[in-house]
């Protein structure tokens, strides 16, 4: 810029006749002074220090280097931490297929390292990337540390008189900006795929820990095999007396459930109302499920206190299948006598799922989780088959169940003698339901 206003101004004297002619003999040389353009050229101009010129153009090229160092550290940085993402997406895998394959491989298979203060690791988990983080934060507080210094050059520079490019300035800014945006986008993501991971391989080792836990107890009641009846699931509760400490308790809980099904063979010639064949109370609701009739009025289903009554009738002393479906989806239910359908609704507790923890009684109505009953809502009579599923089962499966063309037991609350427990009286009898159902026709 300085170059080109002495040749301007050097042009201008030349035009104007203002020539210092040299002595020299072998030829004219000829002295150009940069002047201002409104200034007057017969009054003697000071010369302008060349010194501002080299600052600045020092002081340009110190900037250029440190943005130049600053956008390698950071495209460091970036390559660092995709190394560190496809790092952590392989040690995922490789837990994911460790777990697999210890559930296939038996129970006592790729367990996963256990550390001294008695943690699983499951093989190699992937390290925390908090020191990465931490890293990156001290990279962007030593951007924003230049940025203050550049500002910090610029009043200088206001202060001495050396103009410093507006447009250099707005250049590093925004390149600063950039780059900063680009920190905290990849600090994000970084803490996202934290999250995620550790969400996935929780859920992940619930999963395999739920099933595990399923195995090992049907295992150890298979392997018990001390059941005094002629099959696990050949016996009944029997009830006889409306009182409230005769009563029957199913040692499983409930886990949490969106849907489930419930079904039991029932004998009763109880009046008025055969009582309550089974409730499942929880902390802070006792009717969160409550199969019951009480009085005149019909028989009714509970859930989360929320009430359906049921076209059901069971009070003529015969053995009769009873099976209840029920999704939180919209609150749909179903009830089935003896393998059909009888009716339907909606609108029962919608959107509320089971709550898991509780406790299931057979034959009484519980004010507090498993206690308080009410003589008066007793069941009287006998219950057999006593199962239940987290899910809502087929017409057809129903159907079999109550023709004694198949028999299946609840995924969640199988009816096996050494899964429920009697108390005030109350007693187990043994029964093959199917077979004195053919004697009986």
């Amino acid at each position: 810029m300085f170059a080109f206003l002495a040749a301007i101004l050097c042009f201008s004297a030349l035009g104007s006749g203002q020539v210092v002619h040299s002595q020299n003999a072998k030829g004219s040389r000829f002295i150009c002074t940069a002047i201002p353009i409104d200034a007057d050229p017969s009054c003697p101009i000071p010369a302008v220090p060349l010194q501002s010129s080299s600052v600045q153009e020092e002081d340009l090229k110190n900037t250029v280097i440190q943005l130049r160092e600053t956008i390698l550290h950071q495209k460091e940085t970036i390559v660092d931490q995709v190394g560190t993402i496809k790092e952590l997406t392989s040690k995922f895998s490789r837990c994911e297929s460790a777990t697999g394959e210890s559930f296939l491989g038996g129970k006592y298979r790729n367990k996963g390292s256990w550390r001294k203060d008695g943690t699983n690791t499951m093989g190699d988990l992937p390290r925390d990337p908090s020191e990465t983080i931490d890293h990156l934060g001290k990279t962007m507080q030593n951007l924003k540390s230049r940025l203050e210094n550049l500002e910090q050059q610029q009043m200088r520079a206001n202060l001495s008189g050396i103009s410093f490019p507006n447009e250099l300035r707005d250049l590093l800014q925004r390149r600063l900006g950039v780059l900063e945006n680009q920190l905290l986008k990849k600090v994000t993501e970084l803490e996202e795929e934290k999250t995620q991971l550790y969400n996935e391989t929780a859920a992940h080792r619930h999963r395999t820990e739920s099933t595990l836990s399923s195995l090992l107890e049907r295992i150890t009641e298979l392997e018990k095999g001390s059941s005094p009846f002629k099959s696990p699931e050949g016996f009944k509760v029997s009830l006889p007396l409306r009182t409230n400490y005769l009563y029957g308790r199913i040692k499983k809980s409930l886990p949490e459930m969106y849907a489930f099904t419930v079904c039991m063979w029932l004998k009763s010639s109880a009046n008025p109302g055969i009582g309550t064949p089974f409730s499942y109370g929880v902390p802070g609701q006792a009717n969160e499920i409550v199969l019951i009739e009480w009085g005149n009025n019909p028989i009714e289903l509970l859930i989360n206190d929320k009430v359906a009554q049921l076209p059901l009738s069971v009070r003529d002393g015969q053995w009769h299948h009873i099976c209840i479906t029920w999704t939180t989806r919209d609150g749909l239910w179903e009830a089935y006598q003896d393998g059909e359908k009888l009716g339907s609704g909606e609108n029962l507790a919608p959107w509320h799922p089971i709550k898991p923890g509780g406790v299931i009684i057979l034959g009484q109505e519980q004010d507090t989780v498993g206690g308080r009953f009410d003589a008066t809502q007793a069941f009287v009579g006998e219950i057999t088959h006593f199962n239940m599923w987290d899910r809502v089962l087929r017409p057809i499966d129903i159907m079999n169940m109550a023709n004694c063309s198949s028999y299946m037991p609840g995924n969640i609350v199988p009816w096996v003698d050494n899964n429920v427990e009697i108390f005030g009286g109350a007693n187990k009898v043994a029964l093959e339901i199917c077979e004195d159902q053919l004697l009986g026709s």
